[in-house]
This record gives C-alpha cells, sequence and structure tokens, in this order.
C-alpha cells in the first residue's frame, strides 16, 4: 500500500497529529511529500477497512486502496471542498470497491420476509423481540457473534453493506454517508433500517439455534 512507498520517510519519525483537512489540500495540491504522509496516516487505514468490508477480500481492498489514492492525488485540483475531504476520499472508496465485487457476483435478492420482524394489525411485534444484555453469558459469544456478523455482512448487496459500514462502522454522521453514497438521506435511513433489520435477523436466527437472547446490538 502507499503507506509502504513512505515508510523510509516516515521511519523513525514521532506520530504527529494530522493537519487539518484545508491545509491537507493545500500541501496535496503544492506537492508536498509531507501532505501525502499526512494524508495516509490520516485516512488509509479508515479507507482499507471500509473496502474490505465491502468488498470482504483483502487482495481486493488492497488494490481498491491504492486505487483511491491515487485518484486522490490525480484529482486533488478538482476538489471543490463542497463535501468534507474524508466524505470525497470515502465516496471514491465506496465507488471503487462495488466495482470491484459487481464484476464478481450476481445481484442477489435479499430474502427479506424471512428474516425482517412481522407485526400485527395493531402495530405490535408478532415474535417478541427479546434484549440479549439480560444474559449472563453473552459475553462468551462475542467471537461468534463477530464471524455470524461477517457471514450476514456478505450476504447483504454491496450498496446495503456500504450504507451500515459508513453508519455503524465509520460512525459517519447521516448526511455525510448520504453525501459519500450519492443517495438523499431519506434513501439512505431507508437502506440502512433495512439493512440492520436483515443483520438483526440473521444474529436472532444464531441466537435461536443457540437458545440465546437475540443481540440488543443492532438497532431495530
Amino acid at each position: 500500500m502507499f503507506s509502504r512507498l513512505t515508510a523510509s520517510k516516515s521511519a523513525g519519525a514521532q506520530t504527529t497529529t494530522p493537519p487539518p483537512d484545508d491545509l491537507l489540500v493545500a500541501g496535496l495540491r503544492a506537492g508536498d511529500p509531507g501532505a501525502v504522509e499526512s494524508l495516509l496516516a490520516k485516512y488509509e487505514a479508515r479507507t482499507h477497512r471500509l473496502a474490505l468490508g465491502i468488498t470482504r477480500n483483502s487482495a481486493d481492498a488492497e488494490e481498491v486502496c491504492q486505487d483511491v489514492f491515487l485518484n486522490v492525488f490525480k484529482n486533488i485540483e478538482g476538489f471543490e471542498g463542497k463535501s468534507s475531504l474524508g466524505t470525497w476520499i470515502y465516496r471514491i472508496a465506496t465507488n471503487a470497491a462495488l466495482m470491484k465485487i459487481r464484476g464478481k457476483a450476481r445481484s442477489v435478492e435479499l430474502p427479506w420476509d424471512e428474516v425482517l420482524p412481522r407485526f400485527s394489525q395493531e402495530g405490535s411485534h408478532l415474535t417478541p423481540v427479546p434484549d440479549w444484555s439480560k444474559d449472563p453469558e453473552a459475553a462468551l459469544l462475542q467471537t461468534e457473534l463477530r464471524t455470524v456478523l461477517g457471514q450476514a455482512l456478505e450476504e447483504l448487496p454491496g450498496e446495503y453493506r456500504a450504507v451500515v459500514l459508513l453508519r455503524d462502522v465509520e460512525g459517519l454522521p447521516t448526511d455525510e454517508a448520504a453525501n459519500a453514497l450519492g443517495l438523499t438521506v431519506p434513501a439512505l435511513k431507508a437502506r440502512l433500517h433495512r439493512g440492520r433489520l436483515f443483520l438483526r435477523g440473521r444474529l436472532g436466527e444464531y441466537a435461536e439455534k443457540r437458545g440465546r437472547l437475540t443481540p440488543k446490538g443492532i438497532a431495530e
């Protein structure tokens, strides 16, 4: 990755707080090598995490990450500042990662009816949704739950997966995540809601098989 290309320059240097994005942009436009290192220090790990989350493949994530920063360096003059630098990078990364997986997998229709909660005519849950936080042994299941959650994420189409990752893993505010994905806020909220419910349903299936309670951590 690009960090390896700059390792010789940064070796032995003390870790410093990256400069604000406006200074990073100015430095990149001026061809400052220090700005390149600062950009990578600030955004490389996040970008790789997002790419890996979408592609679910280490080699693909590496390629996406390299393509992202090549695009950033190549097109920095065209960055207009209408969004934050981070949001712009996330948009490039998301598009690159989605393009990568679209070339490998056919579209799969999610079995929403099987995993989304069912409601009565009065609007209440037909099947109670228990709270796993009351289970004293829940902490022992964290490793298994992470595995199940990873498998459930792989079932989500890339467009839904990207929304969940940006909001629930990277912690982007709703408006920034929508901007990064080129969606309206209502559209993003709809995808996020359905994606979360799908993940909750899959975790619920796991919990039922284990005789455990359904996780509270996945929002309704």
